[in-house]
Formats: C-alpha cells, sequence, structure tokens
C-alpha cells in the first residue's frame, strides 16, 4: 500500500499483480510499463513482469491503516481477471468488509467477471465500482456495471480516444474523464470532454476532469504537466453528490 499521484484517489492497494489487454484502452498500459521497470530493478514482486500474479502478503494491509483514506484497489492490475479466483475475492472482500472507515474504488474492463461474482453477494457501501469506457465501442459496460447494486457506480473515460455520443447515464453517480499519457498517447478531442460533461450536468453526474495528458485541448503534443487538468477554465474535482460528507 502507498500514497498515490492519481488525482481522483489517496492510496493504491494492489492485493494481485499483472494483467492482460483486451481492448484498445490497453495498448499503452502504464502498470505494464511500471512493472517492467520494477522487474528490471530487481523488485521480487516483480520477476515475471506484467504476468498475473496474488500477493496473499498484501491483503491486509488497509487493517493497518488507522485513518479514513480512499484506496484504489489493483492500480496495478484488473481485480476482476480470468486468472483471479473467486476465493482469493473473497478474502479481499473480507479485509473490505473489516474496514468501515475506508473507501475502496474498484475499476474494471471485465464487466462480466464482476457482474457474476457479485450475482449472489450484498456489496459493502465503502465500495465503489467502476467501469472503463475509452470509446464508443465499449459504452456496453456501463449497462452491465448499472445491473449491480453498488452504492455508487462510476465510469472512467479514460484514455479517452474517441467520441462516446449519447450516453445513458442513469444510476450513474460519477464519471471520470482523462486523455492519454506517454510518446504514444492518442490523441484526445476537447469536444469529446465537452460531449461528455454536458451529458453528465444534464444527468445530474458528478465530473471529474483528471487530465488532458499528453495531448492538450489545443491538439498540441507537449509534456502532460503543461497541458495541466483545466477545462472550461477551471479543475472539475467533482465527487459523488451522495457521499460528498464522508469525502
Amino acid at each position: 500500500m502507498k500514497k498515490s499521484k492519481i488525482e481522483w484517489t489517496e492510496a493504491t492497494w494492489n492485493p494481485s499483480i499483472g494483467c492482460t489487454k483486451i481492448s484498445e484502452g490497453c495498448a499503452h498500459c502504464y502498470a505494464e510499463v511500471m512493472a517492467k521497470r520494477l522487474q528490471a530493478m530487481g523488485n521480487n514482486d516483480y520477476k515475471n513482469g506484467f504476468k498475473f500474479k496474488l500477493l496473499p502478503s498484501r491483503l491486509e494491509e488497509p487493517l493497518k491503516v488507522k485513518k479514513p483514506t480512499k484506496f484504489f484497489v489493483n492500480s496495478m492490475s484488473d481485480l476482476f481477471h480470468e486468472q483471479m479466483p473467486y476465493e482469493y475475492l473473497d478474502k479481499i472482500f473480507d479485509v473490505i468488509l473489516s474496514t468501515p472507515q475506508h473507501i475502496y474504488q474498484i475499476l474494471t474492463k471485465r464487466e462480466k467477471i464482476m457482474l457474476d461474482y457479485f450475482a449472489k453477494k450484498t456489496i459493502p457501501q465503502n465500495v465503489w465500482l467502476g467501469v472503463t469506457v475509452e470509446n464508443e465501442k465499449y459504452k456496453y459496460r456501463i449497462d452491465y456495471l448499472k445491473k449491480i447494486d453498488a452504492y455508487i457506480r462510476f465510469v472512467s473515460f479514460e484514455p479517452l480516444i474517441g467520441k462516446l455520443g449519447d450516453l445513458d447515464l442513469l444510476g450513474i453517480h460519477w464519471c471520470i474523464v482523462g486523455g492519454e499519457s506517454g510518446p504514444m498517447a492518442r490523441l484526445i478531442k476537447k469536444e469529446w470532454v465537452i460531449e461528455i460533461f454536458n451529458q453528465c450536468k444534464n444527468q445530474n453526474v458528478s465530473f471529474f476532469f483528471k487530465q488532458w495528458g499528453t495531448w492538450g485541448a489545443d491538439e498540441i503534443k507537449r509534456n502532460k504537466k503543461d497541458n495541466g487538468r483545466t477545462f472550461l477554465g477551471q479543475k472539475w474535482n467533482e465527487y459523488p453528490k451522495e457521499v460528498d460528507l464522508r469525502l
């Protein structure tokens, strides 16, 4: 467990690591790049690079944190990866149930496995469940998310690499938008962000703009720090309205 530089969370917890690519948003995976870097540095957890791996030694990390914290679960993997045993998921959620002071943000591209796992389970109120939708092709992931009775449901449009079109956000509480980073980053267009923003406002969904990434609002490629996080003249750091008092 460590503090995170990801703008919408506070810390990361990775009881498993490693993943495999399943859609266009995975092409330039930041976690894969980081895993290979840690492998080169001799980190034992990453001796097999980005191959999926359970790390039971990390299971109890949140139990040691007393201060209420927002944890992004599996920033270096996908919690609902095809190789993840349901028995191990049960252990992860036992820890979550034992730490009601924390909020656990879980994001997946494997919405069908997530739906299957929760089919006969009650989801703890301190769990936020989300799906990644990088372009119009994957909007169906939102429909699967809506079928799950989570206290907070959210969508991450990151990396946003295409126009989304009309969105039905009924039952969605929070949307995150961000562009891709790195030397191979794909373009993000300002009109795509505006389209999502307007639909969030019209459908009463909280909006969080994470970053422009390598491509700025002016469609010029530069250091992502120079492009910043400002959208429509300000930073949009909204969180789900239902839990404002818990943040």
